[in-house]
C-alpha cells in the first residue's frame, strides 16, 4: 500500500507518512524565501521509527515535484521491506 502523506506543520511545506517500522518526511526548500534553505526542490528522507536513529536523505533529493518525492519514498519503502523480508532469521537489522 502506498504511503499516505499529510501536512505535518501547518505553516510550512512539510509532509510526513509512516508505514511498518519506517517514517518518511518530504519538505520543500529553496535558496531564498521562508522555510528551509538549500537547492530548490522537494527533499525526501526516511528513518526507522527507532528514536535513536537519524534521518537518511532519499537518493535524488531535491526533486522537482512533490509527486516525484512521494514516488521516491514509496520506492525506498519497497526496498526496505524487501531487504527486511529476505534477511535470514536473527539477522534482521535496520539499515
Amino acid at each position: 500500500m502506498p504511503l499516505e502523506f499529510h501536512r505535518a506543520v501547518e505553516d510550512m511545506e512539510i509532509w510526513s507518512a509512516s508505514s511498518d517500522d519506517y517514517s518518511f518526511v518530504i519538505s520543500f526548500q529553496s535558496p531564498t524565501g521562508p522555510g528551509f534553505f538549500g537547492r530548490l526542490g522537494y527533499v525526501a528522507s526516511w528513518r526507522p521509527l527507532d528514536p535513536s536513529r537519524g534521518a537518511i536523505r532519499v537518493l535524488g533529493s531535491p526533486l522537482q515535484s512533490f509527486a516525484e518525492a512521494e514516488d521516491a519514498c514509496n520506492t525506498m519503502l519497497t526496498y526496505l521491506k524487501d531487504e527486511t523480508d529476505t534477511a535470514p532469521p536473527g539477522k534482521r537489522e535496520l539499515p
